[in-house]
């Protein structure tokens, strides 16, 4: 071989190794900038090695998914509580319509039973006329029957007479529209009954009209 053609060679291999020189380089530097390790990542912190492409991307992904699955979870929240609230609600509306419906239905009750008892007092004037020969009669004992009758079926729906001859007087069932001299009873307690007062379920429908002693 020449020494020109020698030296030709020597010259070519001394540039290809400086150009595979500085590919090496270049492709050390791109791999440190695209394979930078991510601050705070427990892998990271382990190993000592820089994440790939491939982590990053997975990383990055699981990390969307967490959020998503977090958004879920709240908006499930939500709706569990505003269904709680709503079950609440209609609860107590339940509640405030049965309360309302059980009132009306007293209310009406006692408008009807108020409306029944002027013939109870009615069918006792009656009866009271009655003279003691004709008591046994049969006319006379049919409207006895009738208004034991009568009675029963009110008893039935919870309507009684308030006590009046020989009880205290109490203004919550009494109404008392005069005074007598009484040798029998003491003050404050009813001598005399002029009207009988009921009671529907514990609530006063009529007082009973009374004389008490003075």
């Amino acid at each position: 071989m020449s020494d020109e053609l020698k030296k030709d060679v020597e010259d070519h291999l001394d540039t290809e190794e400086v150009l595979q020189d500085m590919e090496d380089a270049q492709e050390e530097q791109e791999l440190e900038e695209t394979a930078e390790p991510i601050a705070g990542s427990e892998e990271e912190a382990e190993s000592g090695a820089p994440e790939s492409k491939a982590d990053k991307k997975a990383a990055k992904k699981k990390l969307k998914s967490d959020k998503k699955q977090d958004a879920l979870k709240e908006k499930i929240e939500e709706l569990e509580d505003r269904v709680k609230r709503q079950m609440a609600e209609f609860d107590n509306f339940r509640k405030r319509t049965e309360k309302e419906k059980t009132a009306m239905f007293e209310t009406g009750a006692k408008s009807v039973i108020e409306k029944i008892l002027p013939v109870v007092d009615n069918f006792e004037r009656g009866l009271a006329t009655v003279p003691e020969e004709d008591k046994n009669s049969p006319f006379a004992e049919g409207m006895e029957m009738i208004y034991k009758q009568l009675i029963s079926e009110l008893e039935k729906m919870e309507v009684k007479p308030i006590p009046a001859v020989g009880e205290e007087f109490d203004p919550e069932f009494h109404n008392a529209v005069m005074q007598v001299e009484s040798e029998e009873y003491e003050t404050g307690v009813i001598a005399q009954e002029l009207q009988k007062g009921y009671t529907y379920r514990d609530s006063v429908v009529r007082h009973s009209m009374v004389a008490v002693v003075s």
